[in-house]
C-alpha cells in the first residue's frame, strides 16, 4: 500500500541544562558545573522504497531526544542522536508553520526539518575576575517543533493513464511481476500500482474521470503522480461507446489540472481489441486519424499485440539509457 499524503508534527530535542557545582578539593576551589548536551535534530533522508510513508500511517508524533544535563568536574552532558525519518524519492515536505517547502530528489539526500536545542551552559563558564562563585547556570533551549506534510510526487519513468477500467493494471501485470488488482468494474484501482520493467519504473495511475480536476471521482490525489512522469501510455479502451471521447476526457482533465501534462511524449493504446471486430477497430483508428493521433492496438490475450508496448518501451528505454546497450530483448516475456 502507498501511502502519498501525510501530515505529522515533528518535534526536536531540547537541550540539557548546565549545572551549578563547585570543586570541594583544597587549593583546588571554583566552579565546575558543565553545560548540558545539544537536543537531538529531526532529518528526512531520501530513500528508493516508494512505500517508505507507510510509517507514518499512525505514527504521527516524531521526537528526538533531549539532550543530556550537564555534571560536575567539567563533565558535559552527552548531545543527543539526531533522528532521522527515510521518505521516498519524490517527496515534497512542505512546512505548516513557516510555510517552506523543499523537495528530496535524490536516494540519500538529508534535509534537516527541525533543529534541536543548544544545551544550557553550566557555572564554569560564567566565572570571572570579578565573579569567582558564579551561582547561574544557562538553561537549555526548546528544541524546534513543526507540523510538516509530507507529499509524495512519484518519479517514475512511464505513467498508465486512462478512464477507469481501460486495461492499466491488466497490462502492467504483463509487462511485469506487478500483482495490481484486475477486476471488470470501475475504480477497481484505488492507489498507484507500480512495477519495473527492466530499466523503466511503470506506474499504472488510478482511473480518471470528468471532474476529476474538480475532485470527482478519486479527484485529484493522483493527478499530481502524473507531473513527474517522464512519458504516458494513454489506453482507451476499444469497446467504449466512444473511444475518441473518453480520449479527449482524460486530457481535458490533464489540461485543468496543470496544462504542461500535454507536452509530455505520448502514445495511445486502444486495448480489449479481442472484444470488439475489425471493422469497429478501423471506425477507431480513422477517427483517431482525424485528429492526427496514432494508435497501437493491443490485448492481453494476444501476445503479438503486447510485444509492440514492449517495442515501445525499449525505445524509452534507448533514449533514458543514451545509447548504451542495455536495452531488453523485444520478445523476453520472462520478466
Amino acid at each position: 500500500m502507498i501511502i502519498d499524503d501525510v501530515t505529522i508534527t515533528v518535534t526536536a530535542g531540547n537541550g540539557g541544562d548546565g549545572v551549578v557545582r563547585f570543586n570541594k578539593t583544597k587549593m583546588s576551589l571554583g566552579p565546575t558545573g558543565a553545560s548540558g548536551g545539544n537536543g537531538g535534530s529531526v532529518w528526512l533522508q531520501g530513500v528508493s522504497d516508494l512505500t517508505a510513508l507507510k510509517q507514518f500511517r499512525f505514527r504521527k508524533d516524531i521526537k528526538a531526544d533531549n539532550g543530556q544535563v550537564g555534571q560536575n568536574q567539567l563533565h558535559d552532558g552527552a548531545n543527543a542522536d539526531d533522528t532521522t525519518l527515510l521518505v521516498p524519492v519524490g517527496t515534497i515536505a512542505h512546512n505548516l508553520k513557516t510555510g517552506r517547502d523543499f523537495e528530496i530528489t535524490k536516494i540519500g539526500q538529508m534535509e534537516l526539518i527541525a533543529k534541536g536545542g543548544r544545551g544550557g551552559k553550566g557555572n564554569f563558564h560564567y566565572r570571572s575576575a570579578t565573579n569567582t562563585t558564579p551561582m547561574e547556570a544557562g538553561k537549555g533551549r526548546l528544541g524546534e517543533n513543526f507540523t510538516m506534510r509530507l507529499e509524495l510526487k512519484m518519479i517514475a519513468d512511464v505513467g498508465f493513464i486512462g478512464l477507469p477500467n481501460v486495461g492499466k493494471s491488466s497490462l502492467l501485470n504483463e509487462l511485469t511481476r506487478a500483482s495490481a488488482k484486475v477486476a471488470n468494474y470501475p475504480f477497481t484501482t484505488l492507489e498507484p500500482n507500480l512495477g519495473v520493467y527492466y530499466e523503466l519504473i511503470l506506474a499504472d495511475i488510478p482511473g480518471l474521470i470528468e471532474g476529476a480536476s474538480e475532485g470527482k471521482g478519486l479527484g485529484i490525489r493522483f493527478l499530481k503522480h502524473i507531473e513527474r512522469t517522464k512519458v504516458l501510455l494513454h489506453l482507451v479502451s476499444a469497446d467504449s461507446q466512444n473511444p475518441l471521447q473518453d480520449y479527449k476526457t482524460v486530457k481535458a482533465e490533464l489540461e485543468l489540472y496543470n496544462p504542461l501534462l500535454l507536452e509530455k511524449p505520448e502514445y495511445i493504446l486502444l486495448s480489449k481489441t479481442d472484444a470488439v471486430t475489425p471493422e469497429v477497430i478501423a471506425k477507431i483508428t480513422k477517427e483517431f486519424a482525424k485528429i492526427k493521433k496514432e494508435i497501437t492496438q493491443i490485448s492481453i490475450i494476444n501476445p503479438e499485440s503486447i510485444n509492440e508496448v514492449k517495442k515501445i518501451l525499449n525505445q524509452i528505454i534507448q533514449e533514458k539509457t543514451a545509447g548504451l546497450q542495455t536495452i531488453a530483448p523485444e520478445n523476453n516475456s520472462d520478466i
